[in-house]
């Protein structure tokens, strides 16, 4: 699949088709909509150390962090905390393939603690924001500095508890431990930071009366006004339906891109994002609303489509009459997709 990576010698992010193997990790450039034949490069997994999730980068909280036996780096980032933990699973399932017991103690870990399939964190969020129900927020003095809105890691905990979201505190610190994973929460002052850093998962999100965190928005408020005209706030606070990597061509210059694509509903828009840019706004979108969404044969190249593509096409034509040709990395995935937007056309 589709995977922002970061270069060694140009510190920017290019995206990449990546294959796993066995004992290696290959990645190929995409080229005019297709995959060229002999990959870009690969990371040898004998020896490898891998570190998920990895926070060494504030915004872009998806991360995996691979470290082969020769102490080359390679950061690799996912669409979605789902993604990024299937990918890590695989890749450590195949790093120590000859420890079979390693392997299922992973799977057991993985599925040991589950969200209600009605709950998302953007849920648990936005009701921790809640004026009349949500998390209270306090000002709190930690080694001499002042905080303003933030919250204790017991308080958090309670609040899960007490609103259903956990059963125990065991299940309300892991979590808690997902809010800050995702950078939906962030730590503040020395003991939650310190704790941040630790190598045991379970020891990251401290259930403690002294241990302080915020809102990760808290500390962004900075932003221009004038960067956020493009796109007015309603259209992209719908409940996120779908989202993944998809190849989509241009409109003017007819090039193929990988972009980042997020489905919403209520209301229904999709919208799709430049995975290389540091910053985390759409650099293109539309209403569902009157769309008609179809496949595209695979046998020879449609009309309006430009390059010499790799297949699994859909096509979108918005309400004004504008069309959108799109790749999918399988049939199944296009399949995926098209019945995710239909229903909300």
């Amino acid at each position: 699949g589709f995977l922002p990576l970061q270069g060694h010698v140009v510190r920017n992010w290019k995206v990449r088709w990546f294959v796993l193997l066995q004992d290696k990790l290959l990645y190929y450039k995409i080229e005019g909509g297709k995959k060229e034949s002999s990959p870009k490069g690969r990371i040898l997994l004998d020896g490898c150390t891998i570190t998920c999730p990895c926070l060494e980068y504030e915004n872009r909280p998806l991360l995996i962090k691979l470290k082969t036996k020769t102490n080359t780096d390679y950061f690799l980032e996912c669409c979605s905390r789902e993604e990024r933990d299937s990918w890590a699973l695989d890749i450590t399932g195949a790093i120590h393939a000859g420890h079979p017991v390693q392997v299922q103690e992973l799977h057991r870990m993985k599925n040991s603690f589950k969200l209600l399939e009605n709950i998302s964190l953007q849920n648990i969020v936005e009701r921790m924001y809640d004026s009349s129900t949500g998390i209270k927020l306090t000002r709190n003095l930690d080694q001499g500095n002042r905080y303003k809105e933030t919250f204790t890691g017991s308080a958090l905990v309670d609040w899960l508890i007490s609103n259903s979201f956990a059963v125990s505190r065991f299940e309300a610190v892991t979590l808690a431990s997902m809010l800050m994973d995702e950078n939906f929460i962030r730590p503040v002052g020395v003991r939650s930071t310190e704790a941040m850093r630790s190598s045991d998962p379970s020891e990251k999100f401290l259930d403690d009366s002294t241990a302080l965190y915020m809102f990760a928005e808290s500390s962004k408020k900075n932003t221009s006004s004038k960067e956020e005209v493009h796109f007015n706030i309603s259209e992209l606070s719908g409940t996120i339906v779908k989202q993944g990597f998809l190849v989509k061509q241009g409109h003017k210059r007819k090039n193929w891109k990988v972009r980042k694509f997020v489905l919403r509903a209520d209301p229904a828009f999709l919208h799709y994002y430049d995975p290389t840019k540091e910053d985390n706004k759409p650099v293109g979108g539309f209403s569902l609303r009157g769309c008609l969404v179809s496949a595209l044969e695979d046998n020879g190249v449609p009309a309006g489509v430009k390059g010499n593509v790799q297949g699994n096409l859909f096509k979108i034509i918005t309400k004004n009459d504008i069309h959108y040709y799109i790749q999918a990395s399988s049939k199944a995935e296009r399949v995926q997709w098209i019945e995710a937007i239909k229903p909300l056309t």
